[in-house]
């Protein structure tokens, strides 16, 4: 018995339905990997300032003069910038967001070679990536930001350097304190690498994060899944209180 030839209309529905799902698959890849730029790289003490560093106000003593030594008290000024880095999966492809902002305020107090005492805070709702939809939902249902505005690390144990670097020179260290997201702490443990400028320093590092330790959800929706974990990526330009 012959087969009968599938109608017009038939023969229409299943070309749109392959059409449909090979641009759901192809698009998605195509954008990813031709169109969308690569994300930033990761904040180190070689990424430049966000925007030129201070050298008055928040970057300088109350006299315009650069401070002796190291020891007493320092604050976040100009030129920091703090955000995070997250890998998620989007319409079946692999990419890392990222979100950042300069609106970071924070301080210092170090005697000998050691931090003895600090904190940083970042505003959250100015957190911006690539994408104005990402950013909504981070702002809306994933940080809740107007419940939960900042994100704030405080050190709960002094960090060693081991030795009062040149201008120019780097030391490193590791950070142990309380990083509070979305109401809940946690403890947290991270390295740390400082570089001392002319009038101040530079400290870069990245504290992982774990959604669930603070109450989060891991962010899944409308074709985009997020891992379970990020990082809090920060560089801070500290000048003189």
């Amino acid at each position: 018995m012959a087969r009968t030839r599938p109608t017009r209309w038939k023969r229409r529905l299943i070309v749109g339905v392959a059409t449909a799902a090979l641009v759901g698959v192809g698009g998605p890849y195509v954008y990813i990997n031709y169109i969308q730029d690569d994300p930033p790289a990761a904040l180190s003490l070689d990424s430049p300032p966000a925007r030129p560093e201070s050298t008055s106000g928040s970057g300088s003593g109350s006299d315009g003069q650069a401070r002796e030594g190291v020891e007493g008290a320092w604050r976040v000024g100009s030129g920091s910038q703090a955000g995070y880095r997250v890998d998620e999966v989007l319409f079946g492809q692999n990419v890392t967001a990222v979100g950042r902002t300069e609106e970071v305020t924070g301080k210092l107090e170090i005697e000998g070679t050691r931090a003895v005492g600090g904190s940083f805070t970042v505003d959250l709702a100015s957190v911006k990536s690539d994408s104005d939809q990402r950013d909504g939902q981070f702002r809306g249902r994933i940080m809740n930001t107007e419940r939960y505005p900042n994100a704030v690390f405080e050190l709960t144990e002094p960090v060693d350097f081991g030795s009062v670097p040149d201008v120019n020179e780097q030391v490193t260290g590791e950070a142990t304190g309380d990083l509070t997201i979305h109401g809940e702490t946690s403890s947290v443990t991270f390295d740390l690498t400082a570089q001392r400028t002319a009038d101040g320093f530079r400290v870069n590092g990245s504290i992982p994060v774990t959604f669930a330790d603070h109450g989060i959800d891991a962010p899944n929706f409308g074709g985009i899944a997020v891992e379970d974990e990020g990082t809090v990526e920060f560089l801070l330009a500290f000048g003189p209180a």
